[in-house]
């Protein structure tokens, strides 16, 4: 079951997009949905903190979940307006210019395609 996303007001965007961890967790979910035990070890970052930068993510309407018994996987929320696509894509340029992203998304090919924290 996926959860709605409400239309997220403009300013509650650019803070979601303002924090480096956010846009971290946000670039590795463009591949597919995540699960936190997955972002926990492609960040290196503490289970709490992933999951307080999701809830942040979800309340500003760029992030959806779909539960799975006991786990929440986490996906991008499909753009609802304009100004939602552009941010996506301008996320996509960054990939080249932020080499940390171009790092996560290599850690997490290497990591989440051999094994599943969640089985």
């Amino acid at each position: 079951m996926k959860s709605t996303v409400a239309k997220p007001s403009v300013d509650r965007v650019f803070r979601a997009f303002a924090d480096r961890t956010r846009l971290r967790i946000l670039n590795l979910l463009r591949p597919g949905e995540l699960c936190v035990c997955d972002l926990v070890r492609v960040l290196g970052s503490p289970q709490p903190k992933i999951s307080r930068h999701l809830a942040y993510l979800r309340g500003a309407g760029l992030v959806t979940t779909r539960k799975d018994g006991l786990w929440i996987h986490y996906s991008l929320a499909p753009a609802n307006s304009r100004f939602h696509q552009k941010l996506l894509e301008c996320l996509s340029c960054c990939f080249t210019d932020v080499p940390e992203l171009a790092k996560d998304a290599k850690r997490r090919a290497e990591s989440c395609g051999t094994r599943n924290c969640c089985d």
